[in-house]
Parts: C-alpha cells; structure tokens; sequence
C-alpha cells in the first residue's frame, strides 16, 4: 500500500507573527484552523496538507514542513540516491530556457539519478484508461492528488470505494526506480506540493521547488556554472502535461465530451469540494473525475509566489512539445515493457474525522451572542473566514473560532467600547468642571463669610438709628430721606443674608416628599403674568423622594422666578418631572432669551448677573448650586440665545438621589 497511514504533521505556525486575518481560514477546505488566544494554529488532526493556508497568508506565519537537512545529510552518506522532477519544473524555473541545465545543476548537489516523474505519469495513465474502458457505471475519482485523497479519507469516507485504486505518478515512478536500480536505492521527490511529503513511505523524502532553491542557493550551484545535462531514463512522453487541466485525461487521450457530462474536470479548492458533494449525493453521473485541490499542480502551495497561472501553463506547453520533437520512441517503449511488471495498486483507508454537528439551541445561543438573533441578522459577508454565519457559529461551538472573528459584531462592540470612552470622557470633564465650580465657591464662600460678618454689625446700628430718627422727624422730607435710608439698608441686609447662606455649609434636614404636589406648590408661590403659559409634565411611577424641603423650595421658585423674568415679552414655562432608576430628575425650561454662550461658565459664579442694577444679587443660581449638591444631586444648564440655530430659551435640569442619605 503506498498511503501513509501514520499521519505527519505538514503545516505550522508562527507564532507572534499571525495577525488574524482570518484569510488562511477563509482558503481552507476542511477548516483544520483553530483561533487561540489571537492566533491561528493548524489542527493537524484535520489538515490534508493542502497547502493553500501557506500561500495566502502574507505574514509567513504558516509555513510546512522542510526537509532540506535530512537530504543534505542523505547526500553526504554516500548511499545512491535519485532525484525525481515533477512534471511541473517548466513552469517554475522559467528563468532557465534549457531544461537540461536544471537537470545539471540538480546532479551537481550529488545526486547520482536525476529522472522526470512525468514517465511515472505514462505509467498511471495507461492503468486510468484501462479503469475508464472498463468501468460500467461506477464512478472512479482520480487518486493522483494526495490532498483529494486526504479530503475523501477524513471528509467524505463513504467515496473511498470510488477512488482510482492506482498510486500517483510519484510512486509510480520509484517502484519503477526501484524494480530498475534495486531497493537500496534512496528516492527523493521534487515539486510542487506539500501534500506529497506525507504520501507515502515508499518515497524516502519530498522536497519543494522553493526547498531545491534554497539548496541552489546554500550549495552556491548556479545555472553558469554547470554543465547542462539530460535526464536519466526513463524519458518521458505525455505525461509531461499532467500538472494542468485535463493533462491526466490529455495523456489517457480521452477528451471530455460535454454532452455526455461522464467526465469531470475540477481544481480549486472550492470546485473540487463542490464536485464531490454533488457526485456523492448522486447528482453527478459520471464515470470519471479528474481532480486537483489546487488550480493545477502548476499553482502548488511549495512553488515560488510570484508565478502567473497561464504563464506557467504556456512554459508546461512548450516544454512537452519541444520533448515530443525530440522524443526517443524506442528508448520509451522498451521502458514501457519494464512498466508493465510494475504494480501500480494501490488501497485506501476510511478515517472518518467529521466532527458532529452541533444541536440547534446551541447554534442559536452562540447567533444570539453576536447580535444575530433573527435570520435577517444574518449577513453571510464571509469575513470570519466561514461561508455563512451559522457555519462560523458552528466553529465556535466546536471550539475551532472566536465570537470575535464575526466582523459586524467586532465592529458593533468598538462602537460600545467608543461610546463608553466618550461618555466616560465627558463624565471627567463634567466632573473636573463641577470641582472647578466647587472650589471657586469654596473660595468665594470663605471671602462672603468674612465680608458678611464685617458687614452685619455696621448694618444693624445704621438701621437701629435710621427707625429712630425716623420715630422722631416730623418734616417730610427728611423722613423720605431717611426711608431710603433704611430701605437700602435692609437690601443691604439681605445681600448680606444671601452671602452667609451661601457661604454656610447648611445641614439637609430629608424628609419624605411628595414630588409632584411639592413642585405644584412652587409654581403657585411665584407671580405669573398673564402671557406665560405654565406646562407641567409627570412622567413618574413613584414622585416620593427625600428632600429638604425649605431649601429645595427655595431652588424651585429661584430657577422658576429667573424663567419668567427671562421671558418679558411672554412664553411658555415648562417643568417636568421624570425618574432614571435611584434618581429623579426636575426639568424647568423657558422660551426667552436664552444665555449667550460667553456667561454659560459663569452662571454659578456668586455676584454675577445679567439683570439691571438693583434688580438681582447674582447669589441665587449659586446658592441653588450649593443646595443642590448638599442633597447629592448635580444641576446643568443648557441654552440658546440665537435664533438661526433653533428656538431660543434655557432649560436647568436637577438630578438628585431619591434617598440622599
């Protein structure tokens, strides 16, 4: 049997340089990429050594494994040993125009051989069409592309029966080697895949072409420097098309009639993928399926990156026919004789790894998880690396992918982290706002203290003598003078009453009110002309909240007094009462003038207005600022007084604690 059956782990990753893409999960067939702690690891258990992870990922953090050391060690034993050229070295050393310069430089490392496996694909293709004659029904997959018998092995074991029961041309070619030259003789595979190094043990090592590159390079053998040689027999004959489309069916020369539809051609991961699906749900009814997993061997995963896909298929073309103007017919057919003792059979195992779907709910939870939680939710964009959403929750419930790889979800949650930050940044800065504030009316409060009790003293003797000279004057307009006197001296009294409330750190005496009927009963306390209209809005389910109730009602009927005042010309006063969880919120909103953008930091200055001289203290916002934040609440204003930018007015809006204690 020339199928491994000891599995080889032939992809890896690097770690620390995975950016998680997710592109080498969006170009694997099987999905054998697991995401871990923001890394994507090949699981080996589920690789078919495709390849495909290798070429896509940008970063280089998936690389397959080399075994440039273990052939360089093989040449230096001493034991003889053969190179085998897949057919497909025209189309990766389009630098060199004569083929028998690679085939020089190649012997130059030491190998004693240096043959074409394209004679190894002669061999197969006269077993194929023997196989396609004869078959009366029964689909033959190809079996040359050990990544498509991997996939059918572990992803579709039920088809293992309808494999081509043939080796490749690879072991082809060293049983023919080996029958030739004997057993001891050490074969070492050159090409195009990654896949081949875990084929079979009947081959002692597999290179690449980019690994033959680095021996170029490590030994120094350069085109220039070599004499150019041919290959070794066998020569080979068509079956140096075998690395492109159709080069199988080409070498078995049997064309594909479109008509008939009994012969498939597929190559890509995608197609091929779709081809056995169809074929093992009987949809197909074809007698044979070439596949390849790459898009031809022409494009495997351990060529150089930089190739161009019909480029290398026109240096393929005018290789073989070159080959074919040269051809040695009779050196051919006697090599051909040999073949015919060869065995090409070959056998392969069911290795069921399907891993089970898992139930619906569980799907349903992980969908609901990243905001999908109706199938109009789902966007199928294949961002993750999955096809549709539901397979990527699949992934997640099997372990094999993060919630986060969904794209709309990550982005939806930056948006969250986004607003978090803005709302925590504006949140600092009102709070560094409110401890300016704090301490600009600590510093004021302790300067009206001092000025206030200064003051009293003075005041009282003025206003002490004032009613007794005016007890005793009988001329009339003395007593005016003195009236004055002592109506400017209890206004003076007043400020200086204003100046210590605000200055003294009040005790809250809290006791259970009712919000809605406490706010009725401010309105009523203040005049209200006749062209302002009051709206008063609850929107509450439980209006009981703990206050003070004198100072509050003195912040109430201040901010409601500075609404109607703003509104000379008339408006409308609106006052509404709302609750968010633990607080309750006091909206009280005019259509006057509005404040101008340069007085908005100062309106809890102390001793600033914008009222007439003798018409306002500039304590009453201020002393409603400190009320405030005694019952642990915060107050803020918001105003426009430019009527291109919308309607004009002020609104204050409190928030306190239902329970400040």
């Amino acid at each position: 049997m020339a199928h491994n059956p000891k599995h080889k782990q032939l992809v890896f990753t690097v770690k620390d340089k995975c950016r998680v893409c997710f592109t080498c999960v969006r170009e694997c067939p099987v999905k054998a990429i697991r995401i871990i702690n923001g890394q994507a690891e090949v699981v080996s258990e589920r690789c078919i050594g495709c390849g495909n992870c290798v070429k896509v990922c940008r970063q280089e953090a998936k690389v397959y494994l080399e075994q440039i050391s273990q052939v360089s060690e093989l040449l230096r034993s001493g034991q003889r040993t053969v190179a085998c050229l897949a057919p497909s070295f025209p189309a990766e050393f389009t630098e060199i125009s004569d083929y028998r310069v690679l085939v020089g430089m190649v012997n130059t490392l030491g190998f004693d051989l240096v043959t074409e496996v394209a004679f190894g694909a002669d061999m197969v293709s006269v077993a194929y069409k023997n196989l396609y004659q004869k078959n009366t029904g029964k689909g033959i997959i190809s079996s040359d592309c050990p990544a498509i018998v991997y996939y059918v092995e572990h992803y579709l074991p039920e088809l293992v029966d309808n494999l081509a029961p043939l080796v490749s041309p690879m072991v082809a070619m060293s049983r023919f080697l080996k029958k030739k030259h004997g057993d001891d003789i050490q074969v070492v595979f050159i090409g195009p895949c990654i896949a081949k190094k875990a084929e079979s043990d009947e081959i002692d090592y597999a290179l690449t072409f980019n690994e033959l590159r680095d021996l170029f390079r490590i030994y120094q053998v350069k085109a220039a420097n070599v004499k150019p040689r041919d290959f070794d027999r066998p020569f080979a004959g068509k079956g140096a098309i075998f690395p492109v489309s159709h080069g199988l069916l080409q070498n078995m020369d049997i064309e594909a009639d479109i008509t008939k539809g009994d012969v498939i051609v597929a190559e890509g991961r995608v197609n091929f993928k779709d081809a056995l699906t169809e074929f093992s749900q009987g949809a197909l009814n074809a007698r044979h399926l070439e596949l390849l997993c790459c898009e031809g061997c022409i494009m495997g995963p351990g060529m150089s990156d930089e190739g161009k896909k019909y480029l290398r298929r026109s240096c393929i073309s005018n290789y073989v026919a070159k080959k074919l103007e040269q051809f040695d017919q009779q050196s051919w057919e006697e090599d051909m004789e040999l073949a015919k003792t060869v065995d090409l059979t070959n056998s392969f195992t069911k290795m069921d790894r399907r891993t089970n779907i898992p139930s619906s709910e569980n799907i349903a939870e992980v969908l609901r998880s990243m905001g999908k939680n109706e199938p109009g939710d789902y966007l199928d964009c294949g961002a993750c690396g999955y096809d549709t959403c539901v397979e990527h929750a699949i992934a997640v419930v099997q372990g094999l992918a993060e919630n986060e790889m969904c794209l709309p979800y990550t982005i939806e949650k930056l948006h969250q982290s986004i607003d978090k930050i803005h709302q925590s940044n504006s949140e600092l800065e009102n709070a560094r706002e409110a401890l300016k504030q704090s301490e600009k009316l600590a510093h004021m409060g302790q300067l009206s203290a001092g000025i206030a009790h200064e003051l009293n003293n003075p005041l009282g003797v003025i206003t002490m003598y004032s009613n007794l000279l005016l007890d005793e004057i009988k001329d009339e307009t003395t007593r005016n003078d003195l009236q004055l006197i002592v109506d400017q001296t209890d206004r003076c009294r007043k400020i200086v009453s204003g100046l210590l409330n605000f200055a003294r750190k009040n005790q809250v005496r809290l006791v259970p009110t009712q919000l809605e009927n406490f706010v009725r009963h401010s309105i009523q306390s203040i005049i209200r002309p006749e062209n302002i209209q009051i709206r008063f809005t609850v929107d509450m389910e439980d209006p009981y909240v703990y206050l003070d109730n004198d100072q509050m009602m003195q912040v109430l009927t201040n901010l409601e007094k500075n609404a109607v005042e703003a509104m000379p010309d008339g408006g409308e006063l609106s006052i509404a009462l709302s609750e968010q969880r633990e607080d309750v919120v006091i909206a009280i909103s005019d259509t006057g003038t509005g404040i101008s953008a340069e007085n908005m930091e100062k309106v809890f200055t102390p001793f600033f207005t914008t009222k007439e001289v003798g018409k306002g203290t500039g304590l009453g916002l201020p002393l409603c600022y400190g009320i405030v934040k005694m019952h642990r609440g915060k107050i803020e204003v918001r105003s426009n007084d430019q009527p291109e930018k919308g309607p004009t007015g002020t609104t204050f809006t409190i928030k306190i604690p239902r329970n400040p204690a």
